[in-house]
Order: structure tokens, then C-alpha cells, then sequence
């Protein structure tokens, strides 16, 4: 059954096909389908071996340092019912920050890459490509096929490897080659390219590791799956902490796999509102954003079916964002099924929006949040002020902005 069929959940999908409604899907080379397909049987495998879960557990425990904890930011939450005071409303919401940035490499890419290098591991594959943009992909790959003496191979946008520069630096000495990409925009839909690229070219040896919710099935579902621990753990550690589930979630989304984490275990829970932000850049208007939902319509890229920003023609326009982790022209497929269902709420930050809740959340907490989930908590502090002061708002920081430091300064003229 497709998962448009089945109103009672919005956890079943995608179907036997890879669809979430009428997006996803796998629309690659012929030349793939033999590797794509045995990537599905590989993990459909590992999905019910117990051993590959306790193996798993351990290194989510003992490697990356799960769980990842809720973090109740009381200042921040004081800061917000002062705005909510000065515009005469009495509230303002309690906000919690789940903080994968605490995560080993700095973000909650680990989650993912983990899963696939045991899956790689299981399929005999030595030999790793993954694309990057801000680099916390890359600098989580790296790590995981230095812990288990895989080779490895990044591509990275020219753009993003000279915007992110401690990335591309930690990358090499994990031992990763990093290849800079200068096709293109030279930004993430370029690295994705050429990976895809490498892997049509090598498809005996090599394993793809792809960062996000994208890509041609299984991809999209099994990184989601991967990812899933992040909203799991929030929801036992929010009844621990309040006796109830939090009433709304907030994450940045680029491709989407720190926000589709956090939101899937949470969605057939229809009292908790979800909010998911996509890069706005200088403005949707103004067309240089990396808003695919707000100011995209549907096509295909990258194997599947979903929302992308394009020109009149239907060619795959220039994606921008002061993130180079947001700088994408697309969506995952199930958000943007999602979108269409109207399960969750998307917004969209602009680059000014984000640098100022960047400034805001290292004033406040202490934390220097990436320039990713500083988008999130944009529109967190936004929406903050005008609710309840006994709403329970969880914000995914999805990675810490040790490597945005000196693009930052420069911009700020520190």
C-alpha cells in the first residue's frame, strides 16, 4: 500500500517502490541499479539481525557518545518572554535544545554514517565516496572509515571548501582525500554530482555514503532510519524531564536528515506541532535562496522525485544560503510528502535571520550553534514569544559552529 493511501499513520512510508505519495522513487543509471538494489537487500538484512543492532548500540554508545542530551535553555527561554512581555502577551514558550552537536565529529551526521559504513563493512565494500558541504558529513565519513581502515573519498564543492576551511582540514587529517568540485555553482548539488559520478564509474568496489534524506531509494528511508535515534531519545527524555511530550518540534532543513530524525518518531503524534526551516538567503523574492519547498515545484534530481528550485525551462536553479549545509536546490522526498500532507510546517530563514540567532544562542547559553541550526532558531525565536508559557518547544541543534567561526568574524568584522 502506497503511503497516500493509508490516512491513520504518516510513519509507514515509502512503499515497495521507494514513493512517499508521488515523490521519490529511484531514477538512476542503469549501470546503478544492480548496486542500488543490493544496498536495499543489505540493509533489509541488517534491519532484522540483532547482532548488527547490538554492534551498533555499542558504537552509538561508546563511539559517538549517545544519548545526545536535552538541554531546558533557560536564558533563552527568558529572553523570549521578554519579547513576548514587551508586546503585552503574558508567555512564552520553555525551549529545550537537543544537542547533537555534542555528538562525536560535531553533529548529528555520525548517526547516519555510522549505519552505513556497518552496512558497507557487511557488503564487502572498502572503498568510500560521500559528498559534503559544510563538511560535517565529510568529517563524520573520514572518521568512521579511519575507525574501521576504510578508504575514503569526499567531494566538495570549490565554494564550500574554501568557506570551510577546518572541515576540509580535519578531513585530511582523518586521511580522507578531499576532492575540490569546480563544476557548477561549486556547492553541494555539484558534490553530489560527481560522486554519483565516481559511483557509476566504480560500482564494484565502492560504497556510496550519502549525508541526507535524499537520493534514490532506499536511501532517503534508511538515512531517516538512522537518524530516527535523535527524535526517539527526545521523546523518552522529554517525559523524564516534563511527564509529556514536548507540543512542537523545530529543525533546520537543507536536504533534511537532522530534522526528518527528529520529526519522524513524533509523527502520528498529531498534538505536537513540527516546524521545518529552509534557508531563505538574501530573501525568497529575490530568487538566491535555498528555499525548495517555498520557492521550488516538483521534478527530479539526484534519483528521486521531490521539490527543487528551478528555472522557467525546468533546469535546476543556483541554490544559495550563507550555510553551506543549506546550499542545496532540493528536498528530501518525505518532506516533501510531508509539505503536500501538511503534517509539518515549513518556514524559512533568511541569512540575516540566522546570524543573528547565531549571535543570540552564543550570547545567551554559551553555545555557538553551526550556521545550520541557527536557521531553526530564527524562527524558534520567533515563534516563541507568541505561545503559552507552558508550551514545551524542542529545537534540534543539529551541529556546533566551530568550523563557521571565521566566515562569521570576517562578516561580522571581529
Amino acid at each position: 500500500m502506497s503511503v497516500h493511501q493509508n490516512p491513520n499513520t504518516f510513519r509507514a512510508g515509502p512503499d515497495e517502490r521507494g514513493m512517499f505519495g508521488t515523490f521519490g522513487g529511484r531514477f538512476v543509471a542503469e549501470t546503478l541499479m544492480p548496486n542500488i538494489l543490493g544496498l536495499e537487500a543489505a540493509y533489509e538484512a541488517a534491519k532484522v539481525d540483532p547482532a548488527f543492532r547490538r554492534e551498533m548500540d555499542g558504537h552509538l554508545k561508546h563511539y559517538v557518545g549517545r544519548p545526545s542530551p536535552l538541554y531546558y535553555a533557560e536564558r533563552l527561554t527568558d529572553h523570549v518572554r521578554e519579547l513576548a512581555a514587551a508586546s503585552g502577551r503574558s508567555g512564552g514558550a520553555r525551549i529545550y535544545l537537543k544537542r547533537e552537536e555534542l555528538n562525536h565529529t560535531g553533529s548529528h551526521k555520525v548517526n547516519n554514517v555510522l549505519g552505513q559504513i556497518m552496512l558497507a563493512r557487511r557488503m564487502g565494500k572498502r572503498r568510500i565516496i560521500a559528498e559534503t558541504g559544510a563538511g560535517q558529513h565529510g568529517v563524520a565519513t573520514a572518521t568512521l572509515c579511519a575507525r574501521f581502515g576504510l578508504d575514503c573519498i569526499v567531494y566538495m564543492g570549490a565554494v564550500d571548501v574554501a568557506r570551510q576551511k577546518p572541515n576540509v582540514d580535519r578531513m585530511k587529517m582523518l586521511g580522507a582525500s578531499v576532492v575540490p568540485v569546480v563544476s557548477g555553482t561549486k556547492t553541494l548539488k555539484d558534490a553530489m554530482n560527481e560522486a554519483l559520478r565516481d559511483w557509476v564509474t566504480h560500482v564494484e568496489t565502492t560504497f556510496y555514503c550519502i549525508g541526507t534524506v535524499a537520493g534514490p531509494h532506499p536511501y532517503p528511508a534508511m538515512v531517516r532510519d538512522f537518524q530516527a535515534i535523535i527524535g526517539r531519545e527526545t521523546k523518552e527524555q522529554m517525559l523524564e524531564a516534563e511527564g509529556r511530550l514536548p507540543d512542537s518540534l523545530v529543525a533546520c532543513i537543507g536536504g533534511g536528515s537532522n530534522a526528518m530524525g527528529l520529526f519522524h518518531p513524533f509523527l502520528d503524534d498529531r498534538e505536537v506541532a513540527i516546524f521545518g526551516v529552509e534557508a531563505a538567503g538574501h530573501g525568497i523574492a529575490g530568487g538566491l535562496h535555498a528555499a525548495s519547498l517555498t520557492g521550488g515545484r516538483p521534478g527530479v534530481l539526484h534519483g528521486n522525485r521531490t521539490y527543487l528550485l528551478m528555472n522557467g525551462d525546468g533546469q535546476i536553479a543556483d541554490a544559495h544560503s550563507i550555510s553551506a549545509g543549506l546550499d542545496y536546490p532540493g528536498i528530501g522526498p518525505e518532506h516533501a510528502w510531508l509539505h503536500e500532507a501538511g503534517r509539518v510546517t515549513y518556514l524559512s530563514a533568511t541569512d540575516e535571520e540566522a546570524l543573528a540567532a547565531f549571535r543570540l544562542l552564543s550570547r545567551l547559553e554559551g553555545i555557538i550553534p553551526a550556521l545550520e541550526p541557527a536557521h531553526a532558531l530564527a524562527k524558534a525565536a520567533e515563534l516563541a514569544p507568541t505561545l503559552p508559557a507552558d508550551h514545551l518547544m524542542v529545537v534540534n541543534l543539529s551541529g556546533r559552529g566551530d568550523k563557521d567561526v571565521p566566515q562569521v568574524s570576517e562578516m561580522m568584522g571581529m
